[in-house]
């Protein structure tokens, strides 16, 4: 499966619990301008996809399929929120589910 602009937008619309309608709104588009993205009938524009990326926490190269993996971008989080998301990262690393079977986040 190819993965595109408008899968990957989907996709991490959809991790972060948003709807077409909701994301629209946060984006200040209509929701068929979200769904026309997603659907790969159109491309936001450049401001459009620099806004997506930073509301989705992501960076506009994983958007547009420069990079393959997906990166979070914490640059819109305060310090203290950035240090506890660290933490929680730190404390998965070292306290890994033996019952945790990795997923494919391309499909």
């Amino acid at each position: 499966m190819i993965d595109t602009l408008g899968a990957r937008i989907t996709r991490l619309r959809e991790q972060m619990g948003l709807s077409q309608a909701a994301l629209a709104k946060r984006l200040h588009v209509s929701r068929s301008t979200v769904q026309s993205w997603e659907s790969g009938h159109t491309r936001p524009s450049t401001d459009k996809l620099i806004s997506l990326a930073k509301l989705l926490h992501t960076s506009t190269d994983y958007l547009l399929d420069c990079e393959d993996e997906h990166t979070i971008c914490l640059d819109t989080y305060s310090n203290h929120e950035q240090e506890l998301i660290l933490r929680l990262l730190q404390y998965f690393d070292e306290n890994p589910d033996p019952n945790h079977k990795p997923v494919d986040p391309a499909k």
